[in-house]
């Protein structure tokens, strides 16, 4: 055995202060990091600032610092340190132990939580101790600021089911909050309620497979704690973008004090078990310690500022303490936090919040070579996992949308403002045939999947508040209403929100916005790309208007199942027309494509391209009509022969040929179906016009003859060629 895990006695905690003359920790080793069980005790291993003591007389420049049960504390010097990493053994401790750190070279009355904590004892902090000098001593520090709590090991992967690997054509995002989606589900008991077992409940499980989707997107899961700007009002940082931990999963998530972990990888297996991936949102941009005025020191403050924060004066995210993603402890503690949820807890994939930061070292500018993102990119764990960028920061110079490298996906807002636009009766059509074959112009040198396709998510309005609500509405934030973007491309269709006793929203306004709320998702579910979902909008989940509500805990912002108890309601179509959609795609491989349309004709040489555009009089697009602003009507054909990209084990598809028809004007048009050799009929498949989307008459159309397309109506129609058979 190493030299730093021997010849070392186990501590005694009988007072509180420095270790007595009689013990005396071993060196330990400086990697791995943070607190590692071993048979004989606990190696501690650190980043933080500060030289080693001359003297016996000086006090130590890092302390590791263990807490018993009653909270007393006692201090370990800690004094070997290997590249800016002190370490020390210490023996006859293990697993549940509570420990922290003291730096005296930022303030040594801090107790400070170590960054690679597996497990942390509690989230809260109080405000006037974390925020000013304590004394020497630090003894009103303990029990009023997070410590961490040594873990032992999990079982191994190869005990646990395995990963679903959806290839990424195939994949369907829901994206959701841990809390919000089963807070208030009437099959999932009380208890588990709000917690990462309650998703693990069958009833839950149930609800994400008959939606089709294959990946469950969480909302923050590491640790966090409230900003000090919000822990000042009072207020939750409910979505928590607000890390205080990039190794602990967040304590309040679970059902039982001290169970989260346990609970967390339940909830992946479970998963698994149905197919569904597991992929995390993670903030490496900034962390809850606050900015200039408000900082409060907890942890990467206290032991090493100048390494893991920008200095004060840049700002990339909006809070003020951004992460450096140049220096090496902070490339290493992202990849290992990476790792070890993806080896260790099971984790399918990463979705990744203000993701320039990571390419911006020392605050420059966006580099998609940079160390942080090579570093990603190049790990032999992380490249088998899928990774997501949200392709902006707080800053213009962050705009980053199809910059990132071959390996990555990115969340589309030209995709989500093209259809927004489109349908609330912006006329013009050429950008929407950029969006609906895979954004080419955008993730060209990709694969289309490398599109992130989505309308609404957790930022922002929820699907019925986007055609409910032409202005945001924020007051219960707290901040005025200043906080949201007001570019949410948004229509109420006669009247702001659900009306007023005196004023009540018309049906004929309410089968409008439904109507429209289709719509959207049909675009989104039957464009190349990757769809996501958002956690709610299948049930019609309103905010209120709210589009930022990120302070806000209450049933505002939970999903309400209560209201798929009416059959006959909107929110119970809405659910079966998402089924639907997400059905027709899943069976449909021309509509998901794995590679980018190329206008080329199949391998069988039969003259058809892949893809063909058209004009409501059903002849191909001219390029004058590309350019006509006033269009609101576009149809677009795919060919089934020849689909491009391959199944879930790499077999070759084919599919029939489709027809899309999308038309956002106001008014009912007139059009004519493409005649041969694209079809000679086509069958009505899906239709916006009803509340489920199944076709009120599904009769096939004749080609060449004009029939009418209602207002804002999306048609998908399966094209019946020359020598080839409709089904049933």
């Amino acid at each position: 055995m190493s030299r730093g895990y021997t010849r070392t006695r186990a501590p005694s905690f009988d007072t509180i202060g420095r270790v007595t003359a009689d013990f005396t920790p071993a060196p330990g080793l400086p990697y791995p990091l943070g607190a590692t069980v071993t048979e004989h005790g606990v190696n501690f291993a650190v980043v933080a600032g500060g030289a080693p003591s001359g003297s016996d007389d000086e006090a130590p420049a890092v302390e590791l610092c263990l807490i018993d049960e009653a909270g007393a504390e006692l201090r370990v010097p800690m004094t070997d340190r290997t590249s800016g990493v002190w370490h020390v053994f210490v023996a006859g401790v293990g697993a549940g132990q509570r420990y922290g750190y003291r730096v005296a070279a930022t303030d040594a009355g801090k107790l400070l939580l170590d960054p690679y904590a597996r497990q942390v004892d509690d989230t809260r902090y109080d405000l006037a101790a974390a925020s000013t000098r304590g004394a020497e001593t630090g003894a009103g520090t303990i029990g009023r600021v997070p410590v961490g709590v040594v873990t032992a090991p999990l079982p191994p992967m190869s005990t646990r089911p395995a990963l679903p690997s959806v290839p990424w054509e195939h994949t369907i995002i829901y994206e959701a909050h841990v809390k919000g989606l089963t807070q208030q589900h009437p099959a999932v008991p009380a208890a588990l309620r709000g917690s990462y077992a309650g998703i693990a409940h069958p009833a839950v499980i149930d609800h994400l497979t008959s939606l089709g989707v294959t990946a469950l997107e969480l909302l923050p899961v590491h640790a966090h704690a409230d900003e000090p700007l919000l822990a000042a009002a009072g207020r939750p940082n409910y979505w928590g973008y607000s890390t205080l931990s990039y190794f602990a999963v967040h304590p309040g998530y679970a059902s039982r004090p001290g169970a989260e972990m346990t609970e967390f990888v339940a909830m992946v297996d479970a998963l698994h078990d149905a197919g569904i991936e597991v992929l995390l949102d993670v903030v490496f941009n900034h962390t809850c310690e606050g900015g200039p005025g408000t900082a409060v020191t907890l942890s990467w403050r206290g032991l090493d500022p100048e390494t893991y924060y920008l200095p004060t004066n840049t700002d990339l995210t909006g809070t003020g303490n951004t992460l450096d993603s140049g220096p090496l402890p902070v490339v290493r503690m992202v990849t290992d936090s990476l790792r070890y949820f993806a080896t260790d807890l099971g984790v399918d994939g990463f979705r990744f919040d203000l993701a320039p930061v990571l390419g911006r070292p020392g605050g420059g500018a966006f580099d998609p070579a940079s160390p942080l993102l090579i570093a990603i990119a190049a790990d032999p764990v992380l490249r088998t996992r899928k990774l997501i960028a949200e392709p902006w920061d707080a800053t213009g110079e962050g705009y980053a949308l199809g910059r990132f490298g071959p390996d990555w996906a990115e969340w589309n807002d030209r995709f989500r403002n093209t259809v927004r636009d489109f349908w609330r009766g912006r006329p013009g059509v050429r950008d929407l045939a950029y969006r609906l074959p895979g954004s080419e112009d955008v993730f060209g040198g990709r694969q289309p999947w490398a599109s992130v396709n989505f309308v609404t998510a957790h930022d922002g309005f929820t699907l019925r508040d986007l055609v409910s609500y032409e202005n945001k509405h924020n007051l219960a934030n707290g901040q005025d209403g200043r906080d949201g973007t007001d570019d949410n491309r948004s229509a109420n269709y006669g009247l702001e929100g659900d009306g007023t006793a005196a004023e009540p929203v018309s049906p004929e306004i309410v089968a409008v916005r439904a109507r429209q709320a289709r719509n959207m998702v049909a675009t989104m579910l039957l464009s190349t790309g990757t769809p996501m979902l958002c956690a709610g909008d299948e049930m019609w989940r309103t905010q209120a208007g709210n589009n930022n509500p990120y302070c806000i805990d209450s049933p505002q912002v939970w999903l309400d199942w209560a209201a798929l108890d009416d059959r006959a309601g909107i929110a119970a179509g809405m659910l079966q027309f998402v089924r639907t959609v997400t059905r027709i795609r899943a069976t449909s491989p021309a509509l998901h494509q794995g590679r980018f349309f190329s206008g080329r004709s199949p391998q069988d040489g039969d003259g058809i391209a892949d893809l063909k555009w058209f004009t409501p009089a059903g002849v191909a697009m001219t390029n004058a009509d590309w350019f006509d602003a006033s269009r609101q009507t576009l149809a677009v054909w795919f060919d089934g022969n020849d689909v491009r990209g391959h199944g879930p084990r790499g077999e070759k598809l084919t599919d029939d040929s489709w027809l899309i028809v999308l038309h956002a004007g106001a008014d009912d048009t007139a059009i004519t179906l493409p005649g041969l050799p694209y079809g000679d009929e086509y069958t009505p498949v899906l239709d916006t016009a009803t509340a489920t989307g199944e076709p009120a008459d599904p009769t096939p159309i004749p080609c060449g003859h004009p029939v009418t397309l209602p207002a804002r109506t999306l048609w998908l129609l399966r094209a019946r060629r020359p020598g080839s058979v409709l089904p049933g």
